[in-house]
């Protein structure tokens, strides 16, 4: 079996071939950073015409892999949603296309469950199964939820964020103090030059909830920056890194707690930050849990993420009869299937 993905929901274009076991037979990424870098932020009529430049070349790179003038493709596999509305569309149309061309069949996929099986990548040697039931943290600059899965298509989200998705509040954070775009490294960067600080943020708790909430932190540092001009940038980031890594690893775990899984898994652009991952392994380990976390290189989006969803989906028969539609607000639901 040979199965193409295509993920194009906001600024990376990217496509990759997996086998019927998951190995990785190619992994194209292009990135749109250089073009939002200006802007702070990405610029959606401006993703959308990037996709539509590029992903030609791109799918047509990662299908080389096979070696044929028209090389033989069982199934596409397309994230149908969240996303951009524009950038969605673009993908759909390349996917129909490509589904056509090669002679495949579509599968539509949930970007977010691409991030939950993006923590069993492990590039060409197949993937490292998820051992459910587990509790799963899917945190990017779009998205910040926490589900309780029993497996795929089983998912049901806990809680999710109220308004800002916790790598939007580092990109925000970054802009405020001048550093650049994207935030979530530079911060990061930033914050390893701090040697001792007084700052203190809150911790944004949401108690009696699974919700998160960034807006108010991303605002508590506006004004300490407002009222406190000469911090220091190293200073300010290490408190606000903290600030988020106690609120995401301390939901997490206490929501594994709560409903007595055995692993949790972390999934997401925001999970390649490193002070995130050594708190949820340490924490993990004291309660005689395992961590999984996906490879730094399949953190942000990338086409090999939702060729694998598409694998799990067509092996659980999930598979949509009739056309695929787009839908930027697509979710996975509250009481246990994904839409």
């Amino acid at each position: 079996m040979r199965i193409l993905g295509l993920e194009t929901t906001c600024d990376e274009t990217a496509a990759a071939v997996i086998d019927g076991d998951g190995a990785l037979l190619s992994n194209v990424v292009f990135s749109q950073i250089d073009i939002h870098k200006k802007y702070n932020g990405v610029v959606p009529e401006l993703a959308s015409r990037a996709h539509a430049q590029r992903v030609g070349e791109v799918l047509e790179e990662a299908v080389a892999c096979l070696g044929r003038e028209r090389p033989s493709l069982d199934y596409v596999a397309f994230a149908n949603g969240p996303g951009l509305p524009g950038a969605l569309l673009v993908g759909k149309i390349a996917a129909e296309a490509a589904a056509r061309l090669y002679g495949a069949k579509l599968v539509g996929v949930n970007h977010l469950e691409g991030h939950l099986a993006a923590c069993e990548l492990s590039g060409e040697k197949g993937v490292d199964p998820l051992p459910f039931p587990l509790v799963a943290l899917v945190v990017s600059g779009g998205h910040t939820e926490l589900w309780l899965c029993k497996g795929y298509g089983d998912c049901r989200v806990l809680g999710r964020t109220r308004d800002d998705a916790a790598g939007e509040a580092f990109d925000k954070v970054a802009k405020l103090l001048g550093l650049g775009y994207p935030g979530g490294p530079v911060v990061e960067k930033t914050a390893k030059l701090s040697t001792s600080s007084d700052i203190r943020f809150p911790r944004p708790a949401m108690k009696g909830t699974w919700e998160f909430s960034f807006s108010g932190l991303k605002t508590s540092v506006s004004y300490f920056m407002r009222d406190n001009p000469s911090a220091r940038p190293e200073d300010i980031c290490a408190e606000f890194q903290r600030a988020v890594v106690d609120t995401l690893a301390g939901k997490l775990m206490l929501a594994a707690r709560k409903y007595g899984v055995k692993c949790v898994a972390v999934g997401g652009g925001v999970a390649a930050n490193g002070p995130l991952r050594e708190r949820i392994a340490s924490e993990a380990a004291r309660a005689g849990m395992t961590a999984r976390f996906v490879e730094r290189r399949f953190c942000t989006d990338n086409g090999a993420m939702i060729a694998l969803a598409g694998l799990h989906k067509i092996r659980a028969g999930r598979l949509t009869d009739g056309p695929i539609r787009i839908n930027p607000e697509m979710r996975v639901s509250r009481w246990g299937i994904a839409k």
